[in-house]
């Protein structure tokens, strides 16, 4: 029973809190291959670690950084930077090691279960918490100090068993629905360029073959001859238009303008919140704004500063802050204006990087 837990902290359940070090502080550089080294960029946001996302170093630097060399069953936890990141060392990560901007927790089995205290530090409140204790100088930085200190409900070890369990299918699920989703989306943009930028159909119809993949009815919804146009070859009777011509792109506020009032405030969509998915730990403002600036599951935001992505929110209502778009159109679906936005990407990446100084971005 929940009322029967204890109260306990990580510092108490734990034989070691700690953290690493840069290897480029002792002399040592990071090479193309080697011993695994995690940084917070190596960390997902759903506590998995990134294979392409590890740095390398040495044996010799291995060695000289015992004192974060990561064991199985060790729990990471980002405390600079990005605060909260957490994931469980297993063996197939092995050997490796990380940097000071995450803590290595080392539990102690005969008290906690790993699985169990990874649940607990990747808890939203215990993230938002050690969000409110953190130190902001260049970055926010949460210490080991407030780490161990850090409070939460202990179940006896049977009951830490059950939940591990009931949250591990959870995450099971969650894992696949995401496979699916990446999946879904890749045939999507095939299908979109198909039809779109390589005008297969027509093409295939200029040849006297049946386009591929759809039904007759959809195939004759495709012209049967490419004309000239101001950017190449297109379908007869399609019109080449800007991407503000299919579609609208409102500008975010600046939300500091509109502080919280404590009363059914909305959460602050950021960058930051567009890269994480949601909104936990983010600043509030007040409700007070026009309706077109509140963000809803479904909407498609762009940011266009610093780090230019496209995605389709899922993280709840919120607040549309500057530096990013809220892109809606009255002509055309969704997928449309998305898929269509999303091919100009990486062209806007590079036009942002050639202008960059501290931080790159595109003008509308």
């Amino acid at each position: 029973m929940a009322s029967d837990w204890e109260i306990s902290s990580v510092g108490e359940v734990s034989h070691v809190v700690t953290k690493g070090t840069t290897p480029t502080t002792l002399g040592y550089q990071f090479q193309e291959s080697g011993i695994r080294f995690v940084k917070v960029e190596t960390l997902s946001n759903d506590g998995a670690f990134y294979k392409d996302k590890f740095a390398y170093i040495s044996e010799e630097a291995h060695e000289v950084l015992a004192r974060s060399q990561l064991r199985e069953n060790d729990i990471l936890f980002s405390i600079a930077g990005t605060i909260g990141r957490t994931a469980l060392v297993t063996a197939e990560w092995l050997p490796a090691n990380t940097n000071q901007a995450i803590a290595i927790v080392r539990p102690n089995t005969d008290a906690v279960l790993p699985k169990f205290l990874r649940y607990v530090l990747t808890n939203p409140s215990f993230t938002q918490t050690a969000n409110t204790k953190t130190v902001q100088s260049v970055q926010a930085n949460f210490s080991l100090g407030e780490l161990k200190l850090s409070k939460f409900n202990l179940p006896s070890i049977s009951d830490q068993q059950e939940i591990v369990g009931v949250l591990g299918s959870l995450d099971d699920r969650i894992t696949l629905l995401r496979e699916t989703n990446k999946t879904l989306e890749a045939i999507a943009q095939a299908i979109f360029k198909s039809w779109f930028i390589d005008f297969d159909p027509v093409r295939a119809k200029m040849e006297g073959r049946a386009p591929a993949g759809m039904d007759e009815e959809t195939a004759a919804l495709f012209p049967n001859e490419l004309v000239e146009s101001e950017l190449g070859l297109v379908p007869k009777g399609w019109s080449v238009q800007g991407l503000d011509q299919i579609a609208t792109y409102l500008n975010g506020l600046a939300l500091q303008n509109y502080p919280p009032t404590g009363t059914d405030d909305l959460p602050v969509i950021k960058i930051a919140q567009l890269r994480k998915g949601d909104t936990i730990g983010a600043d509030k403002a007040s409700r007070a704004i026009k309706p077109e600036y509140v963000v809803k599951d479904g909407d498609v935001l762009f940011s266009w500063s610093g780090s230019l992505e496209v995605e389709i929110w899922c993280g709840g209502e919120g607040a549309l802050n500057q530096h990013l778009f809220k892109v809606t159109s009255e002509k055309f679906s969704k997928w449309f204006y998305y898929l269509w936005t999303r091919k100009h990407l990486e062209h806007f990446r590079q036009v942002a990087a050639s202008k960059a100084t501290t931080m790159g971005h595109i003008q509308r």
